[in-house]
């Protein structure tokens, strides 16, 4: 059994050491889920950007938390002028001030009906071969950009609209509508403009997921244009959303940690986590009852989310609310005693 401690037991008991080895911990069990999302279903999803991606969140995030670029370095174990110099090649691209690489690149192709590997090489000079070429294959890969020929004989032709409605309706069974919809009620209210740089998917394919949602009322436009979802389903047993679902129970779980180590309010005790953790095996007494709880409080929460739900509905939602999140999950992992260590007698029946 374990519960998240608050912050005052937390500050107490820190140290470097074991900060480092849960930090250590923590980022080998994000790499395993990864690893099973990027192969899950025969699927090998592109992996190449990762490494750059953790970067500059990570910087991101260090910068929005008020540490300044020199502990920020230190910390990654850079110097300072080459932690710079990482952040500005990743996030911005020299060429084009203010703009992406990424969103440069993409553009000049665009801007063109055909353009060859050189000259695309030419107009990016400043930004590195390498950063260039790794951008055009992950533009191919996200089916923004086409290409022909191959190696210096390269050239490209950006996805046109029409392109992209196509390509939406051949993968259709693969759209991303509850990915969306979990996005913009976790994140909501949200304007169109930064869910798109959110979600790196382009506009036109988006506007098309964003009216299939307002159409069945599970994302609406607020007066300012914004978009909000007042709730986020995925009905256990569905054979779609999973991708989402995926998403909302990671979300969950991060918020819950985050706010827990940062509450400095000591009433808000209803924030925080518990993990508890039984040994039964097959003819134990209590073996049903510990593997039917999910079931059960599946069962409570749901209806106390109708009985929320049906109330809000009625009455109205108050300007200022707080959306409270509930996380329950539960597996299961299979272990063997060694023969001379104890196990019940009922084993040996």
């Amino acid at each position: 059994m374990s519960h998240l401690p608050d912050k005052q037991q937390v500050g107490h008991s820190r140290s470097d050491v074991t900060i480092q080895l849960l930090i250590d911990s923590i980022v080998r069990q994000v790499t395993v889920l990864i690893a099973q999302l990027a192969t899950s279903s025969g699927v090998r999803a592109p992996l190449a950007h990762i490494a750059n991606q953790v970067f500059v969140e990570l910087a991101n995030e260090l910068d929005a938390q008020g540490i300044s670029r020199k502990v920020s370095a230190d910390m990654v174990g850079m110097a300072l002028r080459a932690y710079i110099r990482k952040v500005r090649r990743l996030g911005e691209g020299k060429t084009d001030q203010g703009r992406t690489l990424w969103q440069a690149v993409l553009e000049f192709v665009r801007d063109a009906p055909m353009v060859s590997r050189a000259r695309i090489l030419e107009r990016f000079r400043c930004d590195g071969e390498l950063e260039v070429s790794a951008i055009l294959h992950d533009l191919i890969d996200s089916g923004l950009v086409f290409a022909s020929g191959s190696g210096a004989q390269s050239v490209y032709r950006a996805a046109s609209e029409q392109d992209l409605a196509q390509m939406s309706k051949l993968y259709a069974g693969q759209d991303i509508d509850d990915l969306v919809w979990v996005t913009v009620f976790r994140s909501g209210p949200i304007a169109q403009s930064e869910l798109v740089t959110s979600l790196g998917r382009p506009e036109a394919e988006l506007c098309e997921v964003l009216e299939r949602l307002t159409q069945s009322n599970r994302v609406e436009r607020l007066g300012n244009g914004q978009l909000r979802a007042l709730e986020f389903i995925v009905p256990l047993g569905s054979t779609t959303g999973w991708e989402a679902a995926v998403f909302d129970h990671v979300q969950a779980m991060v918020q819950t940690i985050c706010q827990r180590l940062r509450n400095d309010d000591p009433t808000r005790d209803w924030v925080g986590g518990s993990t508890f953790t039984f040994d039964v095996w097959p003819g134990h007494p209590l073996e049903s009852t510990v593997k039917g709880k999910l079931t059960e409080l599946r069962r409570q929460l749901g209806e106390l989310r109708l009985e929320v739900s049906d109330y809000n509905k009625q009455q109205g939602i108050a300007k200022h609310y707080e959306q409270v999140t509930t996380y329950v999950g539960q597996c299961g992992v299979a272990r063997t005693l060694d023969e001379d260590e104890f196990a019940p007698e009922a084993d040996h029946v």
